[in-house]
């Protein structure tokens, strides 16, 4: 019988998984535009300051973190608090397994829950797994920041896709 999938709100000591998972898209892509990956530390204060704002999930089975699934800010002005910016990221071996729309049917639930209408996900192009998954969770695309970073030794395009909560 296979293990269940588990979607739960992350805890600091979930930190340093999701710092694993998240890694290797910092330092062997442009899917992230950081330039260093984040230690356990700041993950932990991440965990903490998006969780306490908005919200922010991990996807577990059989004890190890599989992904996770957060919502910030989108902006800072006021007019903007009823919209949020998502983030998903799972570990390279669950790819196409089911855990990104696990995390984001939950995740996307929440924020509605919690009054807010518009989220917002930015993806660096070219990446067609995440515009696959985001289209399937109900994101409709809105535009391209053309050459908005410069990583891994290129200008890098970010589409951005929304869903009316």
């Amino acid at each position: 019988m296979a293990v269940p999938l588990t979607i739960r709100p992350a805890r600091a000591e979930d930190a340093a998984a999701c710092a694993a998972i998240y890694h290797p898209h910092v330092t062997e892509s442009w899917v992230s535009f950081e330039l260093e990956p984040p230690d356990a530390a700041e993950m932990a204060a991440r965990i903490a300051r998006y969780g306490a704002s908005h919200a922010w999930l991990v996807a577990e089975r059989g004890g190890k973190i599989m992904g996770y699934a957060y919502a910030s800010p989108h902006r800072e002005r006021a007019a903007y608090s009823s919209s949020c910016d998502v983030a998903i990221y799972v570990d390279g071996g669950c790819a196409r397994s089911g855990v990104g729309r696990a995390l984001y049917r939950q995740l996307l639930a929440m924020l509605k829950a919690q009054g807010l209408h518009a989220a917002f996900a930015g993806i660096a192009l070219p990446n067609p797994a995440s515009i696959a998954l985001h289209e399937a969770c109900g994101f409709t695309p809105l535009g391209v920041y053309r050459e908005v970073g410069w990583k891994l030794g290129g200008w890098r395009d970010v589409g951005w896709w929304q869903r009316l909560l």
